[in-house]
C-alpha cells in the first residue's frame, strides 16, 4: 500500500476544508470498499481525513419524510424502527448487502460511493478505463458475466454494486452535501453517472463535498414493496439482478409504481418502460410480466452474460408479484 498521511476531523467544515486543499486526500468512514481498494493499489490517496467522529449519524423524521445521517451504520438504518415501518424496501435492501461484520462499520455516505464491480478494474496489471482513463475496457473482450445489460458504452461495461442505492432509488431519495461553496441537495436519479465517454467518474459529487445526509421523501409504498437479490450465493455476494418494487394498489388496481434494479448497469437502473405499464393496470401475472417485458426490450448483454436478460426478466416479476402480496 502506498503510504498516506492521517488525519481525524472533529468538526465538519474543517474536514471539507482539509480535503479541497489537497487534490489526493479522501474522506474516509467506514472503510470497507477504501482500504480494500488502497490495499491493490488501485485506490492511492496521500492524505485520509477520517469523518467517523461528526455528528452525522442520526435517523430523524422530517416534516415530509425521513432524513438518515451520511455516518449511519449500514446495520444501524436497517434495523431503525422508522426505516423498517415507513421504509421497508431500504431496510430489505440493507440487510440483503455483504455480510453482518461490514454492515456494521459501512456508512450510509460510504455505500452512495462504492466503486464498481469489475473484475478487470480490481486488478492493476489490466487496463482499465475507469481507472486509468485511455487504457482501454479489459471486460468488453473479456470474461464480462457479472456486466451491464443497460447504459453501457464502448468505455466501459461495469456495474454499479450497491443494495441500497436501489432502494434508495426506488424511493426517490435526495442525497444532501456540503462544501466550501455551501450546501446543495442532489435527487438520487441525477447522483450516480453512466459510463459515456468518462467513466473514471461515478458520480457528479465534486472532490471537495463532504456528504452529509440522504432524505427520503414520504412514501405510499410502505405496506407493498420487495427487494429480491439474485446472487451466486447466499450468504455473501454481489447482485448478478436485483429488483426493488414498490407498489400503491387501491382495489385491485395500480395506483403508483417504482422499479429500480441493480447488477445491470453502471447506475442503480430506474425501470421506467416497467412503471409506465403498471400505472393504472390491474395488479396481476400478466401485467407484472408485460412491465418486465418492456423493461428487458432495451438489454445490450455482452457474450457472458446474456443470461442476465432472462434472470431480470423473471426477477422482475417475482418482485412485483411478493410486493403485491402473492406467490409465484
Amino acid at each position: 500500500m502506498k503510504p498516506f498521511s492521517y488525519v481525524r476531523a472533529t468538526e465538519k467544515g474543517a474536514a471539507i476544508q482539509t480535503v479541497a486543499g489537497d487534490r489526493a486526500a479522501n474522506f474516509i468512514a467506514g472503510g470497507t470498499n477504501l482500504i480494500d481498494l488502497m490495499k491493490g493499489g488501485v485506490a492511492q490517496p496521500d492524505q485520509l481525513v477520517d469523518i467517523t467522529r461528526l455528528p452525522l449519524a442520526d435517523v430523524t423524521a422530517i416534516s415530509n419524510g425521513l432524513r438518515i445521517g451520511a455516518m449511519a451504520r449500514n446495520s444501524d438504518v436497517a434495523n431503525n424502527r422508522l426505516v423498517r415501518d415507513r421504509y421497508p424496501l431500504l431496510s430489505q435492501a440493507l440487510l440483503a448487502g455483504a455480510s453482518p461484520q461490514l454492515r456494521n462499520m459501512a456508512t450510509i455516505g460510504g455505500n452512495l460511493m462504492q466503486r464498481t464491480r469489475c473484475y478487470y478494474f480490481n486488478d492493476s496489471t489490466m487496463p482499465c478505463n475507469k481507472r486509468e482513463p485511455g487504457s482501454g475496457c479489459s471486460a468488453i473482450e473479456g470474461y464480462n458475466r457479472i456486466h451491464a445489460i443497460f447504459g453501457a458504452s464502448e468505455q466501459c461495461i461495469a456495474t454499479h454494486p450497491s443494495d441500497m442505492c436501489v432502494a434508495l432509488a426506488a424511493l426517490d431519495a435526495v442525497v444532501r452535501v456540503e462544501g466550501p461553496n455551501g450546501e446543495r441537495q442532489i435527487p438520487i436519479s441525477d447522483f450516480h453517472r453512466l459510463p459515456e465517454d468518462t467513466p473514471q467518474i461515478d458520480t457528479v459529487l465534486q472532490h471537495d463535498e463532504l456528504i452529509v445526509a440522504v432524505d427520503l421523501p414520504d412514501s405510499p409504498f410502505a405496506a407493498r414493496s420487495h427487494y429480491l437479490k439474485v446472487r451466486d450465493r447466499a450468504s455473501y455476494a454481489f447482485a448478478l439482478v436485483s429488483v426493488a418494487a414498490a407498489l400503491d394498489i387501491d382495489n385491485g388496481t395500480i395506483k403508483g409504481a417504482r422499479v429500480a434494479m441493480g447488477g445491470v448497469a453502471h447506475k442503480p437502473w430506474r425501470a421506467v418502460a416497467a412503471e409506465n405499464i403498471l400505472v393504472g393496470a390491474k395488479a396481476n401475472e400478466q401485467t407484472f410480466t408485460a412491465a418486465a417485458e418492456a423493461t428487458i426490450r432495451e438489454a445490450q448483454p455482452q457474450k457472458y452474460n446474456r443470461f442476465k436478460v432472462e434472470m431480470a426478466k423473471r426477477a422482475i416479476a417475482r418482485a412485483l408479484t411478493k410486493a403485491a402480496g402473492g406467490t409465484v
